[in-house]
């Protein structure tokens, strides 16, 4: 065996010492990329350039497609050092990956012309309208949320599908819902991302650029709820409701965890009137039990993760039960970071009011918190499947599982 290949770091080692090598960088632009609403342009470069945006993508596009698990342990370290870069790093890897495997081969041959250096964002939560019309789509509306849009070359937008009468079309567990992909001069953001967290993500709101409707061509688009990607290896299969729980858990450990050591830095040398704030038997007793809780969520989301890339790995499709207890381990450490940031706020006793790392991550997490996919409603459906009452062939979408019955 060839010993320079047999000690040649893998894929998922190298990026991840890119994205250690980047971190000081990532921590020096952060109030500035908070102050603009976005990420700064030298950080985004880097993050093409180290190829951290493109982690998940298939080989077939160029990408390294490592697994799930890898791409998570480097997203939560870079998550740790800016929430925002965290979250964009992982929007651009689900929506690219999702866009890349589903597409048809004209629309990956169009798009990935010039390699795998691609950016993506928008929201595939439908908020518009799509008509079929001859050679693809008519589409139109506004959309929210389209977290890391200032740097993104093609725009990932979700809509109901409608008849010429505009009345929806109805699929088999409700309106049927398309993902388009159109480029970024089709577009117009709103300018309104003044929000109380995640400010560096630039998650504007936006609509169509041209009069009323824009056109998109069927190999650009693929179904909502489709169930068998058209490349890339078996972990393609989690669908769209898989990649969003998988950003969304990365980047809550990554926050919370920073959350905590923030508050180590100021209790430590603090001195008040009641002396020696690390002293007391109440906050070591108290933050022993944030540091517990902390620890425990984070333990769940990685070995539910490690088992889920293990099986995908094998060329085996998640259970049922394996994607129950994805959803489930995500909407827990949201709870628990919530929960344990909230904690480090009152005992930091006002050093979060001021303008500092504390301060953003607390916002972070509040903010992160409240997207939809934290909905009670999902949570009961990780009931659902617990209880074993689900029909047992029936798959997750992103919002539930839906029984073949229904």
């Amino acid at each position: 065996m060839n010993l320079s290949l047999q000690n040649k770091p893998s894929a998922a080692q190298d990026l991840m010492a890119r994205a250690e090598a980047l971190l000081p960088l990532i921590e020096e632009r952060a109030a500035e990329a908070e102050a603009l609403g976005h990420l700064t342009d030298d950080v985004v470069a880097e993050l093409r350039s180290t190829g951290l945006y493109t982690m998940l993508f298939p080989t077939e596009v160029g990408g390294p497609e490592i697994t799930h698990y890898e791409a998570m342990c480097i997203g939560e370290k870079l998550a740790h050092a800016h929430g925002s870069v965290g979250w964009c790093v992982g929007v651009n890897n689900m929506e690219g990956t999702t866009m890349a495997i589903n597409i048809a081969q004209a629309g990956v041959d169009e798009i990935f012309s010039n390699g795998v250096d691609v950016t993506v964002a928008g929201n595939g939560v439908p908020r518009g309208f799509a008509r079929e019309v001859d050679g693809g789509y008519r589409i139109w509306g506004n959309w929210a949320y389209g977290s890391s849009i200032q740097h993104a070359e093609w725009i990932h937008t979700g809509c109901f599908l409608v008849d010429d009468k505009g009345e929806m079309i109805m699929g088999e567990s409700g309106p049927k819902v398309i993902i388009c992909h159109h480029p970024r001069d089709t577009i117009v953001l709103k300018g309104n991302w003044d929000v109380l967290g995640l400010r560096a993500t630039g998650s504007f709101d936006y609509g169509v650029a041209e009069g009323e409707e824009i056109f998109v061509p069927s190999e650009r688009c693929y179904d909502f709820d489709i169930e068998q990607p058209l490349r890339g290896s078996r972990q393609g299969s989690i669908g769209l409701a898989g990649f969003s729980a998988w950003v969304h858990s990365m980047w809550a450990m990554g926050v919370g965890r920073r959350m905590l050591d923030e508050l180590v830095k100021v209790i430590v040398p603090r001195r008040d009137a009641f002396g020696p704030s690390a002293d007391s038997p109440s906050f070591r007793f108290q933050f022993a039990q944030a540091e517990a809780k902390y620890r425990a969520a984070r333990a769940l989301v990685h070995e539910t993760w490690r088992e889920a890339s293990d099986t995908l790995s094998a060329d085996k499709p998640l259970a049922q039960h394996q994607m129950t207890m994805i959803k489930l381990a995500l909407r827990h450490i949201h709870d628990v970071v919530s929960e344990t940031a909230t904690f480090a706020h009152r005992q930091a006793r006002g050093a979060s009011l001021h303008n500092t790392v504390m301060q953003r991550c607390y916002r972070d997490i509040h903010s992160g918190t409240q997207h939809i996919l934290m909905a009670d409603q999902i949570f009961e459906e990780c009931g659902r499947g617990l209880l074993g009452v689900a029909d047992p062939d029936a798959s997750w979408t992103v919002f539930g599982i839906k029984d073949k019955a229904s």
